[in-house]
């Protein structure tokens, strides 16, 4: 076999059907190199269809093409085309003629294209593809993951047919089983052998083994191998070793196939009353909410860039990342494997009712097994994957006919992959939405005079928080969450304790939450074995969902913002990389920063009243250079695991103040500025820490 990265030699245009050209449309082809998103470069405007959740990037369709060139010898093999992402409503064309399609716009797929290929000379390859109001944040559109050409002979290894399992763990060795997929796509009975070499570090072979198996024509067949590793290095977060694992097809001691694949070795166990264990060693998820593009490059899914978001994830005190809300791609669960950074990878945000007036939710039904097979068949090799999630705020898990479809795909997964358990980001709020809003009609949310639609915000996060925890969401969802292995809660902390009572049994996992209820959050994760974790929205900001984690001031809408606001503004880090002070604000709450941080308000908003969404932080950032303001009352936040602060400007002290009073882990203080320098310092029982 041979495995080809394709990611040069396309161009790429706005979609004109040959009709249209007749007709004297036009559109220029540009090359370029992929992964591309065709969309990152189109001109943003006010009225896009999509709005504030597209960060107000228009929609389109559009094309991409490039050559294939098989030599006259590949004929008889089989060749494919792997794609690891297009968006959306792919439609894969060799010299003409539809060779598949892939709905989804997030899940790698295969398309065989050898049956239309002229061997021998050149042959063209064209991808189209769609966006337009499909989604309730930013996806971009093209084909913005790699592209592999895949080349097999008759007797193979089948597509994603190797898989290391490590379920076999003791002090001194690990059983590691291999299972590997042969097919013999020839026209007579063979017999081959399979051989496998583990290696660690890319040189220090520490397994082997070989087995025959025989093959009829048209035929495929499991071989199953037991090898044993000696003193295994294993992965976990703080050590994440790894193994590479080499898997050859061999007729007549010449190998005719060949695949090599990374794995780790580790175990998963979790339960009520041990929690979540790797390795048999308890562990908290410090989790972040991530989408999948990275900000100025929009979608593209560069490695270097994957592997860039994942590492200041990881020095910002993240060990776990949930892909909200679709599967990662095989970039970004790379660099988690080499990190050490846990993955929930999760299937869909929507099952059979739509979000959006054009998303998945019109396909799911037809799609949504081979979308699942896809996810595990990405998945399986990865260790820093230690959970699934089967969807993402659906409003179907409030019915009986959601938790139908719950266990639907949650024993499809198992069916493919019991190493891993599975959970569901389930919001009791979403769970109920139909009698939520039938009640709404009725009595609209009440505020204190003076508080406005801030006070109303706030009621918001509450509401939502207050209804997952009612009667009638505990019976609504019971069955969704009984098929799991996890119990996700989106913004339902107030479960977390009374579930421990209800369902002495149950698994929580706060699958998103808002970063202003971080420190109270982990505060119930460190106590309850039976919470196992915690995931911001977000850790990372990101395009679309325009002004979500705004702070304004003055009139206006409270979370939509209008034209030409283009981020979320809600992550622990921006779209640049740039740490936030909610991020700082973090560390000292994972226990992880022992050093104060200083935090100021913008000088030129003092006196006025900030509008803030239950998803913002303070208007504030680490800076003391204000030139023009001299003098002007500053707002100074300063993050400090300890009883008290005192704040010192140019060596002279403007006093202590509380830590706690109006945050857990915040002191507050008013300093008129002067240029010089600030110094925190923390106290704890009078003595300085």
């Amino acid at each position: 076999m041979s495995r080809t990265l394709l990611n040069e030699g396309w161009s790429f245009r706005s979609t004109v059907s040959a009709f249209a050209e007749l007709g004297g449309a036009t559109s220029e082809w540009a090359d370029v190199c992929l992964p591309h998103d065709a969309l990152i470069g189109q001109p943003r405007a006010a009225d896009a269809p999509g709005g504030a959740a597209s960060g107000y990037f228009p929609s389109g369709a559009f094309e991409y093409r490039t050559t294939l060139t098989p030599a006259a010898t590949d004929e008889g093999k089989q060749i494919f085309l792997e794609f690891d992402g297009v968006h959306r409503d792919a439609m894969v064309y060799v010299n003409g003629a539809l060779a598949g399609q892939h709905a989804f716009g997030y899940s790698r797929f295969l398309i065989r294209v050898d049956p239309y290929l002229r061997f021998g000379t050149t042959n063209e390859v064209r991808v189209s593809c769609v966006a337009h109001k499909d989604s309730r944040w930013y996806t971009g559109a093209g084909i913005y993951r790699d592209v592999h050409l895949i080349v097999k002979n008759p007797v193979h290894i089948t597509n994603d047919g190797v898989r290391f399992v490590t379920e076999n763990i003791e002090s001194d060795r690990a059983l590691v089983e291999l299972v590997a997929e042969v097919a013999n796509d020839g026209l007579t009975t063979v017999t081959a052998d399979l051989l496998t070499f583990v290696t660690e570090g890319g040189v220090a072979e520490v397994a082997s083994a070989s087995s025959p198996i025989t093959l009829l024509p048209g035929a495929s067949g499991t071989v199953r191998q037991t090898l044993h590793v000696a003193q295994p290095a294993l992965w976990s977060p703080d050590s994440p070793a790894l193994y590479e694992g080499t898997v050859q097809v061999r007729l007549d001691a010449r190998v005719i196939d060949e695949e090599s694949v990374t794995f780790g070795i580790r175990r998963i166990q979790v339960d009520a009353q041990k929690g979540l264990r790797i390795n048999g060693s308890p562990v908290k998820l410090r989790g972040a909410c991530v989408h999948h593009d990275n900000g100025p490059l929009g979608a593209v899914a560069l490695a270097a860039a994957e592997e860039r978001k994942v590492r200041l994830l990881r020095e910002a005190g993240f060990n776990a990342v949930r892909s909200s809300h679709n599967p990662a791609g095989s970039s970004f669960l790379a660099a988690c494997d080499r990190l050490g950074m846990m993955v929930l990878d999760e299937t869909f945000d929507m099952w059979t009712s739509n979000k959006t007036d054009f998303d998945y939710a019109t396909d799911f039904a037809q799609w949504w097994e081979r979308d699942i097979e896809a996810l595990v068949a990405k998945d399986v090799n990865h260790p820093s994957v230690i959970a699934y999630s089967i969807g993402n705020e659906i409003p179907e898990t409030g019915t009986a006919f959601g938790g139908v479809w719950s266990r639907r795909l949650a024993e499809k997964i198992r069916s493919l992959d019991r190493t891993r358990p599975i959970t569901n980001g389930i919001n009791g709020f979403v769970s109920s939405l139909d009698l939520v809003v039938a009640g709404m009609k009725d009595a609209a949310p009440q505020t204190s005079p003076g508080e406005g639609v801030n006070g109303m915000m706030t009621q918001a996060g509450d509401m939502m928080n207050q209804i997952s925890a009612s009667e009638m969401v505990t019976d609504r969802t019971r069955e969704s969450f009984s098929v799991l292995d996890i119990a996700g809660m989106n913004y339902g902390d107030a479960r977390y304790l009374l579930d421990r009572d209800l369902f002495p049994d149950r698994v929580i996992l706060g699958t998103e939450t808002f970063p202003g209820q971080m420190a109270s959050n982990w505060q119930i994760v460190e106590s309850n074995t039976h919470v196992i974790g915690d995931f911001v929205w977000t850790g990372w900001d990101y395009l679309g969902e325009a002004g979500l984690g705004s702070v304004t001031y003055g009139d206006g809408p409270a979370v939509a913002q209008g034209y030409p606001w283009l981020a979320a503004s809600s992550g622990d880090i921006d779209i640049t990389g740039t740490r936030r002070p909610s991020s700082f604000y973090r560390e000292i709450v994972f226990g992880l920063r022992t050093e104060p941080y200083i935090a100021v308000g913008r000088p030129d908003r003092v006196g006025e009243t900030p509008r803030r969404t239950p998803w913002s932080w303070s208007d504030t950032i680490s800076s003391w250079s204000w030139g023009g303001f001299e003098g002007s009352a500053l707002p100074v936040e300063v993050y400090a695991d300890a009883d008290e602060v005192e704040l010192i400007l140019n060596g002279v002290s403007h006093g202590r103040s509380p830590v706690g009073k109006a945050r857990r882990l915040q002191a507050d203080f008013e300093i008129p500025y002067q240029p010089g320098e600030l110094l925190a310092v923390a106290y704890v029982g009078g003595m300085e820490v």
